[in-house]
């Protein structure tokens, strides 16, 4: 069975974007990587050309950022468009698919291809948070999303939103999903403080409405549920991982209580003891 992978990328020198980790940790499970880049100020298209595999395909386009975050959505739905295969897995440019999850991804889309009930495949996450030996986990951060999905252009399955997950049809159900014993790792709080700068400048074209919070960018806000982490990192992400253990500039704020907390630190002590997360958000229902 021949799978698509597809991501969307602008700015990644800049920006600091693993994207070349993220590219690779698909290329041992996908047929084709259509990377959706977007025109850049540095040399993106030529860091992903670099990668030096024919089952990468480069889309050169020009995002509109008139459209806010949405933008995120609509770029990703044209690189969903240009894929050739049924099936395809997502990756966003600053996540990394866990080589030990990679077959067991692949086979769990195998095996629920004959099954029109499953729309989509949803992986584990690790969201790494001021630095990779760190790890954000409360009720903020998604402990699953759906990262394959059919691409059968009659499903009407879209990214929805800024592309985070995917829906269903004009209503925009959630996907009907199979969890995969996989594992994808977000590094987007880990990257340099200049990117993360950057990033900021970023957030406020895109998220207009939303609150910048504290600092610069570089000074990441303290919340709770922080937690060593000490497991293995994806294999092709080790020499990014160990170039950014340390920075100077970018660090996480002290720890500040708000009302906000509360409910975290709440839902928390819930998931330890039972393993129910309340009040999830989620894009998908589990099938």
């Amino acid at each position: 069975m021949k799978i698509s992978g597809f991501t969307i990328v602008r700015n990644a020198v800049e920006l600091d974007f693993p994207v070349i980790e993220s590219i690779t940790s698909l290329l041992p499970w996908c047929d084709e990587i259509v990377v959706n880049v977007g025109r850049s100020d540095d040399d993106t298209v030529g860091l992903v050309r670099a990668i030096g595999d024919p089952r990468v395909r480069i889309l050169e386009t020009v995002w509109d950022f008139a459209r806010g975050s949405t933008v995120l959505r609509d770029e990703t739905q044209r690189a969903m468009a240009a894929c050739r295969h049924r099936w395809g897995i997502y990756i966003q440019a600053d996540e990394v698919l866990h080589e030990r999850g990679g077959q067991a991804a692949v086979d769990t889309i195998e095996s629920v291809d004959p099954d029109p009930r499953v729309e989509g495949v949803a992986v584990r996450y690790r969201h790494l948070f001021g630095d990779p030996f760190t790890e954000a986990r409360n009720r903020h951060w998604y402990r699953r999303e759906v990262r394959a999905v059919r691409l059968d252009a009659g499903l009407e399955i879209h990214p929805f939103r800024d592309a985070q997950g995917f829906r269903v049809g004009p209503r925009h159900r959630p996907i009907r999903a199979r969890l995969a014993d996989a594992e994808m790792f977000h590094y987007g709080y880990t990257r340099s403080a200049s990117a993360l700068r950057g990033r900021s400048r970023v957030d406020r074209t895109l998220y207009p409405d939303r609150d910048p919070g504290v600092g610069d960018g570089a000074q990441l806000g303290w919340i709770p549920g922080l937690r060593p982490f000490r497991g293995e990192h994806p294999a092709v992400a080790k020499d990014w991982v160990e170039r950014h253990r340390d920075d100077p500039e970018r660090r996480v704020a002290p720890p500040r209580f708000r009302l906000e907390h509360i409910r975290y630190s709440a839902s928390d002590y819930i998931e330890r003891l039972t393993g129910w997360r309340p009040f999830e958000y989620r894009n998908y229902r589990l099938v």
